[in-house]
């Protein structure tokens, strides 16, 4: 008897998530359901090469635990008791709810919030357009950029580099500040592809011996937050060493003798004194840059997560100023492709609601993310002496595991008088702690458009099935609601495909038949333009070798942290949390391989490879402490402490330990999760949580 075999379509795509590749991708669909997941070989960036947690996606997507009706909170916050509730009654009640807040406290009593859950332009960022329709208090984004964009806009005025296909034209590719055989795979792609055709050298800087540093040829191990000392005694070594391109410095530089004379004292030894580097390899990874006139350094997003990082930031991308290599096919620095794109937001994010009748800006306070702990246990400063929050509603992100200073947060979100709405695809840590919970889409289940924070494509991302259960998208939930509130904007009543029609179109990017008949664009641009070569984004059009950090391009409203003691040249900035005696060990969260954030700890794949909460310890260091291998350790900083098995470790510098990933606050014993012992001050100058700069002492659990 012949059995009936479903044909199997190809659908095409984006990956939604938050990671600068934004991958092009051809997905296997068959049914409702889809199968295999892989890289877009006709997209020049993804190349045909995606990381292994989104090529199992099908385990996301169809995964048993999927969140698939409304749900109402029956029991204390935090329980998990639930009971199924109608849309209908759920949508109202929030409505509801936001009501009785504005009326007891104003509009600013509400705070929509959301982050990167999905880098689809509709359904991230519509919620604006609801915040700016009501006059919500705003959501000021800081938690993962602002540092590191705010070094590089120091220097260059813009947010935009080399095309970043252009390493694999590169003769010396230094990886900085990244890990991109975890968390951004195409790196390396063009990397080993320029080492394979050119005999190109790749050098690896990073605080641990990573799985990207396992692959360089030059691999160059520092202490976290010494990156801004290992720029400066390079650069030394360019000047002494009459490597510098003076020529190229004198027509696009402000001040390369100031830069040079500060330098005179930044050497390799005084570097490896703050680094932990030997002179010697600094000298010779400075020789080979020097030598080397096309060199591609890839700065990633670690320099974000330090209190030094825009310093850091700033100083390494004076490098190739200094070399001249940003005149040169594979030379130059980059970090992010984002200025590039200029998009028409108005229709999803309702930006013409903010022009006043007067011209005065008519918008709410602008609440920092990364503070949420302080906002929400009532701390002054950080609610800019305004009202109290008493609703939210949550898209996109899951704060009880992945914001700073989780004590803090906790004690906020567990206020008897706080309202939250969790929009989600699946029961999460904040999800637990909501009153209501609505089902949410996944990218393959509605449509989206998407940029390339780390490339230069915008790509189409289809609806390819449909969504299990009761699942609605973002951009419905925020319709929904607005009718219920009397927020009116004319994006509130199209579809995302007109909304996506009408942004491409009033971007001047066409239309969205014809992306959907290209599939992505490629918007990079010309070579000049990408290198620099007709002058920096300034009025004289030179390089700020001295930065006015006063003045650095930002739409932060207003500066943060201690922008007065930045040094005026690129310098070692000891802001960091050193360590002391309390505190002997600098700890970094980075990355873990199988996970993105909080993202896929719910996948059989990924936890299977990831195993568990780890913290890795330099054998000698564990040796003094008589911590043996696999023993739970405490690990403990000012504001609170966690339990971690401890793992044997000699790929870092002695006195670092390294935790990867971000577990859920419940997969860790005694149920405290890693951001306990992280903190949400204010990074320089435009704010930022510094997740890998801890202080940390450890103890026997």
């Amino acid at each position: 008897m012949n059995q009936h075999v479903t044909p199997v379509r190809t659908g095409h795509s984006a990956c939604p998530h938050d990671c600068p590749s934004t991958c092009a991708l051809e997905i296997d669909i068959s049914g409702n359901r889809i199968g295999r997941v892989r890289g877009s070989s006709a997209n020049s960036f993804t190349a045909g090469i995606i990381c292994a947690k989104v090529a199992r996606y099908a385990e996301r997507a169809h995964h048993p635990d999927r969140l698939t009706r409304p749900l109402r909170r029956t029991g204390p916050k935090g329980s998990g008791d639930f009971a199924p509730i109608s849309w209908e009654d759920a949508l109202d009640l929030i409505a509801e709810r936001f009501l009785d807040a504005e009326r007891t406290h104003g509009p600013e009593a509400v705070w929509p919030y959301y982050y990167a859950g999905t880098m689809g332009l509709v359904m991230r960022d519509g919620i604006n357009r609801l915040t700016n329709a009501k006059r919500y208090s705003r959501f000021f984004s800081t938690i993962c950029v602002n540092p590191a964009w705010a070094g590089f806009l120091a220097g260059t005025g813009k947010l935009a580099g080399p095309d970043p296909r252009e390493m694999a034209k590169s003769d010396l590719v230094v990886i900085w500040g990244t890990n991109p055989v975890s968390t951004q795979i195409n790196v390396m792609t063009h990397a080993v592809r320029a080492r394979k055709e050119r005999g190109a050298k790749i050098a690896v800087v990073d605080v641990y011996n990573s799985p990207s540093m396992e692959q360089a040829d030059i691999p160059v191990l520092i202490r976290p937050g010494t990156d801004d000392a290992l720029a400066c005694a390079i650069m030394h070594v360019l000047f002494r060493n009459d490597l510098a391109d003076r020529a190229y410095l004198a027509k696009f530089a402000d001040d390369p003798a100031g830069l040079e004379a500060h330098l005179k004292d930044r050497t390799p030894e005084w570097a490896s004194a703050i680094t932990g580097l030997p002179a010697a390899e600094i000298e010779a990874f400075a020789r080979a840059i020097g030598g080397t006139p096309r060199t591609f350094i890839r700065a990633g997003y670690g320099f974000t997560r330090s209190r030094n990082g825009a310093v850091a930031m700033h100083a390494v991308s004076c490098i190739p100023t200094v070399t001249g290599a940003w005149q040169h096919e594979g030379g130059g620095v980059f970090h992010s492709n984002s200025a590039i794109y200029r998009w028409n937001k108005r229709m999803i994010e309702g930006t013409d609601l903010l022009a006043g009748t007067d011209g005065v800006r008519n918008a709410g306070r602008p609440l920092d993310q990364s503070r949420i702990g302080e906002i929400l246990t009532g701390d002054d400063e950080a609610l800019l002496g305004g009202p109290p929050v008493t609703a939210m509603l949550i898209q996109n992100t899951n704060p009880v595991s992945v914001a700073p200073d989780q004590e803090r947060v906790r004690r906020g979100f567990a206020r008897e008088d706080l309202f939250v709405a969790v929009h989600e695809q699946f029961m999460t840590e904040t999800a637990r702690v909501a009153d209501i919970v609505l089902p949410a889409t996944m990218f393959v289940e509605h449509d989206d458009v998407y940029q390339g924070g780390g490339n230069q494509y915008v790509i189409l991302g289809p609806k390819l099935i449909e969504p299990p259960g009761e699942c609605r998208s973002n951009h419905e939930v925020i319709a929904e609601l607005a009718g219920r509130l009397g927020a009116e904007h004319p994006g509130f009543a199209m579809s995302p495909r007109e909304l996506i029609d009408w942004t491409l179109q009033n971007t001047g990017r066409g239309t969205l038949e014809e992306l959907e008949e290209k599939r992505f664009l490629d918007v990079q641009p010309d070579f000049e333009t990408a290198h620099y070569l007709k002058g920096f984004n300034w009025p004289d059009g030179k390089f700020r070798l001295k930065p006015d950090w006063s003045r650095a391009p930002s739409s932060a409203p207003k500066r943060f942290g201690p922008v007065e003691q930045m040094p005026e040249w690129p310098d070692h900035w000891a802001v960091i949390e050193e360590a002391n005696a309390e505190y002997p060990f600098r700890l970094v969260t980075s990355p873990a391989r199988s996970f993105l954030n909080s993202s896929f700890t719910e996948t059989p794949g990924s936890l299977n490879r990831e195993k568990r909460p780890e913290l890795m310890v330099h054998p000698e260091d564990a040796d003094a402490l008589g911590f043996a291998e696999g023993e739970l350790v405490r690990v403990a900083s000012a504001r609170g402490a966690v339990l971690l098995h401890l793992r044997r470790f000699d790929g870092v510098r002695r006195g670092v330990v390294v935790a990867e990933s971000i577990w859920p606050n419940g997969k860790h014993e005694g149920g405290r999760g890693i951001n306990t012992l992280t903190g949400s001050d204010p990074v320089a100058p435009y704010g930022g949580a510094a997740f890998h700069d801890n202080r940390v002492r450890l103890e026997r659990a």
